[in-house]
């Protein structure tokens, strides 16, 4: 699936089964508190911190996935194509940053 179908995929399902989309600000605070989900499971099965028991079975997949999806609530509200905004991303850090990365000495 691309960017601009998974958009689509978001709108139908907010359209199908919620009211309407919350509205940005409570979007961005959604955002945030689903990015310190994954922050958090990073930090403990990646990091240095502990695992709690409680956080072994959390899913990193779903988190990222809820990620995700407020991001396309995002772009959907705000009218931002974000598969042309990927993709003009991609184009740009390929032309910049393709040398830079390769003669980083501490990435070898």
């Amino acid at each position: 699936m691309n960017i601009k179908n998974a958009q689509k995929e978001v709108d139908n399902w907010i359209n199908a089964h919620g009211v309407r989309y919350f509205n940005e600000l409570t979007n961005m605070a959604q955002l945030t508190e689903e990015v310190g989900e994954v922050a958090r499971i990073i930090a403990r099965r990646y990091g240095e911190q502990s695992e709690k028991e409680s956080d072994k079975n959390k899913d990193l997949g779903e988190e990222l996935s809820d990620v995700m999806f407020v991001v396309l609530c995002l772009a959907n509200q705000t009218g931002i194509d974000l598969q042309e905004a990927f993709d003009k991303k991609m184009d740009k850090k390929t032309k910049r940053d393709h040398n830079r990365h390769h003669n980083n000495e501490k990435l070898k």
